[in-house]
Formats: structure tokens, C-alpha cells, sequence
């Protein structure tokens, strides 16, 4: 069973992380993680100038390295990059220590975004509550409220678009992702996903 909606109570437990943006307008926070790749991610960026919208993209910092241009090609086209750790890790698996180190990694990477608080989404959507709060001191810590499932292979293109869609409501944090795995799924939903909503008088803003 895929759940494309963000149960409530796993909220509640985290509520010192962002899981979406409470308001009464019509805007919707598109997300991308784990680019930026040749190929993928610049397919993105078009459908994204194609509707003229914008998003936010958690990098790998490995990817940045090697990829940096698409990087700034996404910085120079008004989205926002923010961070997924180095070698996306998980935190559960990882030590604190070893945590912090990988993502100030790449923030090394990270091309500049000003005076605005960095960004940061774990990879999985795995934290555990100590590194929490060390992360929370320097970077607001971004999950998300609605999840394509675009990665899975068990997953058709038409039920992703279907049921992102129906998860997605004002203020949403949608998680799609601009990796391989989610390459099929993507490709299908994300242009059909942006112009269902477009349609519907939504607006999508970075956060």
C-alpha cells in the first residue's frame, strides 16, 4: 500500500520539522531530491520553465560535485537548492558525528543563497531525534506532506499523477524525485501533475 499522504500523527510526534505550510491561498511547494544528474534533472528544469514555476531541489553533495552546472543553471532559473547530505545517508544508521560531518560536506557544494536559513531534508526521511537537534540549530529541517512514490517500480505513471494529485492540498510539500529510479514515473507525472494545477489557479513557490 502506498500512502501519498503523510499520516497526521507521524506529524504530530515530529512538529519541530516543516512537513507543510499552513495557508488559506492556493500555493503549492514543489520539492525534488537526490540530483542533480545529467539528463533528469535538466528535464525538470524545462518542465519547469515550460509552466514557468519554480521548486526547491535537495542535492546530494556528490552530485553537486560532479554536476555543479546544473546546479547553477537551477540557481539562475530562480529555484532553490538546499541540502541531502553528501553520500545520502541514513541517519538512523549513522552516527551523529558522522552525520554533521557529511552534511557540512556538502554544503561545500552548495552554490550561495544569500541571507535565507539553509535548508535540509534527510535522506529516507530518516532522523532520529538527537540529530534533530543539532541540525535544527543551523538549518530549517524540510519533510513533506504528499510523496509521489515516482521511485518505485511498483507504482504505475498514471497512479502516481492520480494520487499525488489527490493528496495535494493548499500549502502542500510535495516530494517528487530527480534520481533514475524515478525516471518513468516522472517523466508522465510531473508536466500532467504542474499543468492540473495550473489550471486549477495554483501557484508553486520555493520554500
Amino acid at each position: 500500500m502506498f500512502f501519498h499522504k503523510t499520516p497526521t500523527i507521524l506529524q504530530r510526534l515530529y512538529p519541530g520539522l516543516v512537513w507543510h505550510k499552513r495557508s488559506q491561498h492556493k500555493e503549492i511547494f514543489l520539492t525534488f531530491d537526490d540530483g542533480p544528474i545529467p539528463g533528469l534533472t535538466p528535464f525538470v528544469l524545462a518542465t519547469l520553465a515550460e509552466f514557468n514555476v519554480k521548486a526547491t531541489f535537495f542535492c546530494v553533495g556528490d552530485n553537486l560535485r560532479k554536476h555543479s552546472e546544473i546546479a547553477k543553471e537551477a540557481v539562475s532559473q530562480g529555484h532553490r537548492l538546499g541540502n541531502h547530505t553528501f553520500n545520502h545517508l541514513d541517519g538512523w544508521k549513522t552516527q551523529n558525528n558522522v552525520y554533521v560531518e557529511n552534511i557540512e560536506k556538502c554544503d561545500q557544494y552548495l552554490p550561495e543563497v544569500g541571507t535565507a536559513r539553509p535548508l535540509f531534508r534527510p535522506p529516507y526521511g530518516k532522523i532520529n531525534r538527537s540529530q534533530i537537534k543539532i541540525v535544527r540549530q543551523a538549518y530549517d529541517i524540510i519533510m513533506w506532506d504528499v510523496l509521489s512514490w515516482d521511485f518505485s517500480r511498483k507504482i504505475s505513471p498514471e497512479s502516481c499523477l492520480k494520487n499525488s494529485i489527490k493528496a495535494t492540498a493548499k500549502g502542500s510539500i510535495v516530494l517528487f524525485h530527480d534520481n533514475w529510479k524515478a525516471e518513468k514515473n516522472l517523466e508522465y507525472a510531473l508536466p500532467r501533475y504542474i499543468e492540473h494545477f495550473v489550471s486549477k489557479g495554483f501557484v508553486f513557490k520555493t520554500l
